[in-house]
């Protein structure tokens, strides 16, 4: 089968794409776009594939074989009669399964875990357990038996040579032990790590071990003599497979470590949403091919470095010893691995069950399935190469079907979108062979996981172009799709869902009303110094080149302030406005002075959180100001927002002090300063043009509106005296002192 997807193109994709990857404003209309594998790998499958570009297609049918009733199986064998025997956790047992998936007990170990299984030439089974390790002998009829009891702590694999000999990994001093028919061990090689986990035969006969701690893949003669192929930067080498004709021999690493790794039955944290690239416009064609259970395209995946504490990686050994990283994740920890019939490789991971297939030079990735369960832990295939693999957490034994599923439903990751939202339309992009068909359903709730407080599912949408959301408003959604196909397979590519939050209402710091006449140049003057808040901007809220620009991009706007100045009756303000949305603001400014029963527009449309007002234009007195900030700017009318908060008192008085002579005789003068608004702050008096000298008032403290002063002749000539007096506020009045004329 072949698919074509030619690119759409125009304005309305160009849109979508830039809306798809640029941060928009929460108060607007927002696009949850699914549309690469990293996207949908966040979701969960049920007998569906994803390809590395993103297509979802129907996957291998899969079969319960059989549910155990322990929590984790760790190992499979099939036998040439197509029963499959299981080594299971928590239970120390082996279980026998048939065809139809009846399953008996052929070991009952005392020890909790089987982690080794291996076949002896003669059809009998080897199980290796843990801890407290021994190795058993299950014949074929007959009762199971201990064979080799050393004294390592764990068994971790066994393997049978082609001489009958059987090997034994273990830890936690990581020795490979060879047993004789006889039960009789000897120490075959110490590998120097803390484990041994795996064992398998190169196409030489040579024996391969990989350790723990280091994670080493080592080649080891007839005498044991070690030779190390492969020294991995991760923790633990998990899985060697060898290919049966081109002898190239496959590891899978895993960056936990040991023991500790084997019985991980954490799950992994729900990765953080991320915007993706803007869709070139450019005319192209795509040619999908389908390759054994799933669509896949050639395109390589884009490999990353799996030093560090990586999830996990597998490695490709060519028998000339070189060695590359054909895989690596971030998310999924490799735990098993099988070679396909078409030299394709089979994956096994955890902590979410996940099975891939890798193919192809550069390596194509796919997801064939996902088992509702943590971890996928291995892998098995009969004489046919049909695929077994089992899962913890909790147990299954599952199998691949030859064929493909003609039903699957892929379940999408929960959507935060945090705040209750209106619901948009739903659309998505899909190739649909004649009798095939893809289904979406929604569903909504305001609980972070889904419960029985959600809606239930919505109808089935069909129209792809788009069908508006019939689940009701609430914080979270979810999408189900559902892809059906008898002889071939539908191809789903992206889903969009748009949704509106509700708007959030702004908030107000406090407000800062700095002292009278403090002013403040622009931050980036344009020529001859200006004072910042004069200019409120242009009526788009883009501000001007000489203003501050935080308003304009929907920041929390206290403004840049540039260098401190003085400017007798200006009166500066300064906010600071903020938005969860991020939605640009916008300011009004309104006064009120005391005793009057309104408040009076100062000035509307500001996009600075700064004001300076030239108080000359209205009388002296106490005023209050008022800042209201409001989010029009970026919502509809009918979901604009505002808040409002007040300013301390502040006065406001431009008219300086009045000197009055209130008494005086040639000797001595009696004066009164007085102002109707501030306190005096400061009297002083110069004589023939001197410098001013300090005046202090008969009281001896300047702590009022008015003081009373006294002059005499021993101070200064009062006949060629002046006098100048300032108030609180800066203002300034001088006079002459004029010596009253004797009567």
């Amino acid at each position: 089968m072949r698919l074509r997807f030619l690119a759409v193109h125009g304005p309305l994709l160009a849109a979508c794409a830039l809306l798809a990857s640029s941060p928009l404003l929460a108060s607007s209309t927002t696009f949850w776009l699914v549309s690469t594998q990293t996207d949908f790998l966040k979701g969960e499958v049920d007998q569906l594939s994803i390809d590395s570009d993103g297509r979802v297609t129907l996957g291998p049918a899969v079969d319960l074989l059989h549910e155990a009733d322990t929590p984790a199986i760790w190992r499979l064998l099939v036998d040439n009669a197509g029963e499959v025997w299981a080594g299971t956790g928590n239970t120390g047992r082996v279980l026998r399964i048939d065809r139809a998936g009846k399953a008996t007990t052929a070991l009952d170990a005392t020890e909790l875990d089987v982690h080794a299984l291996a076949f002896a030439p003669d059809g009998a089974v080897y199980a290796g357990s843990s801890p407290d390790g021994k190795v058993y002998r299950i014949p074929k009829t007959g009762a199971a038996a201990p064979f080799f009891d050393p004294e390592d702590k764990y068994i971790w694999a066994v393997t049978v040579g082609r001489d009958g000999q059987v090997y034994a990994a273990t830890g936690e001093k990581g020795k490979i032990y060879k047993i004789g028919p006889d039960g009789k061990g000897t120490l075959f090689y110490d590998a120097g790590a803390t484990h041994v986990m795996t064992l398998a035969w190169d196409k030489s006969g040579a024996l391969l071990a990989g350790t723990s701690s280091p994670a080493r893949v080592v080649r080891l003669d007839e005498k044991g003599k070690p030779f190390v192929l492969l020294e991995s930067s991760l923790k633990e080498i998990r899985s060697i497979r060898v290919h049966p004709t081109s002898g190239v021999i496959y590891a899978a690493a895993i960056g936990a470590s040991g023991a500790d790794a084997t019985v991980d039955t954490s799950s992994d944290k729900p990765s953080t949403d991320t915007s993706t690239g803007v869709i070139p416009m450019v005319s192209t064609e795509v040619t999908i091919t389908a390759i054994g259970d799933a669509v896949v395209s050639p395109t390589p995946i884009a490999k990353s470095d799996s030093r560090g504490s990586g999830k996990g990686a597998v490695y490709r050994i060519l028998p000339d010893g070189m060695w590359d990283e054909v895989w690596t994740s971030a998310e999924d920890a490799p735990y098993d691995l099988a070679i396909g019939p078409n030299d394709d490789l089979l994956v096994a991971t955890g902590n979410k069950g996940k099975l891939f297939r890798l193919w192809g030079n550069p390596t194509v990735v796919t997801l064939v399935t996902r088992a509702v369960s943590q971890q996928a832990t291995t892998l098995a295939q009969d004489a046919t190469g049909r695929v077994y693999y089992a899962t913890s957490n909790p147990g299954k034994i599952l199998r691949l079907s030859a064929g493909r599923a003609e039903r699957g439903s892929y379940l999408s990751d929960v959507k935060d979108t945090s705040t209750v939202s209106t619901w948009g339309a739903i659309r998505w992009n899909a190739v649909t062979p004649s009798g095939t068909r893809v289904e979406l359903q929604t569903r909504s709730g305001n609980t972070k996981t889904p419960d029985q407080t959600w809606s239930d599912w919505s109808k089935s949408y069909t129209q792809f172009q788009g069908e508006p959301i019939a689940s009701p408003k609430a914080r979270y959604v979810q999408w189900k799709a559902t892809l059906i196909g008898a002889k071939e397979t539908p191809v789903l590519t992206s889903v969009t869902t748009a949704y509106l939050p509700r708007n959030s209402r702004p908030a107000l710091d406090p407000i800062t009303v700095h002292p009278p006449g403090i002013a403040f140049q622009r931050p980036y003057p344009t020529g001859d110094p200006e004072i910042a808040g004069f200019d409120a901007g242009t009526s788009d809220g883009k501000s001007s080149a000489a203003s501050s620009t935080a308003g304009a991009f929907g920041l929390a706007t206290t403004p840049t302030l540039g260098r401190r100045t003085f400017q007798k009756s200006l009166q500066t303000f300064v906010w600071r406005g903020e938005d969860d949305d991020d939605d640009k603001l916008q300011y009004d400014v309104w006064y009120r002075r005391e005793g009057d029963a309104s408040w009076k527009a100062l000035k509307r449309g500001l996009w600075d959180g700064i004001y300076t007002w030239d108080t000359t234009a209205v009388p002296d007195g106490t005023y209050t100001i008022k800042i209201v900030a409001s989010d029009a700017p970026s919502n509809a009318p009918e979901s604009t927002l505002s808040v409002e908060r007040e300013s301390a008192a502040f006065q406001i008085d431009n008219t300086p002090p009045m000197i009055e002579v209130s008494a005086g005789s040639p000797t001595r003068v009696t004066f009164v300063v007085r102002d109707n608004h501030s306190p005096i702050q400061r009297v002083e008096y110069s004589t023939n043009a001197g410098g001013w000298k300090l005046l202090y008032p008969v009281d001896g403290l300047l702590d009022s509106r008015e003081e009373r002063f006294e002059l005499s002749q021993n101070d200064a000539p009062l006949e060629a005296t002046v006098v100048r007096a300032t108030d609180s506020l800066g203002n300034a009045s001088t006079s002459v002192l004029r010596v009253p004329t004797p009567k």
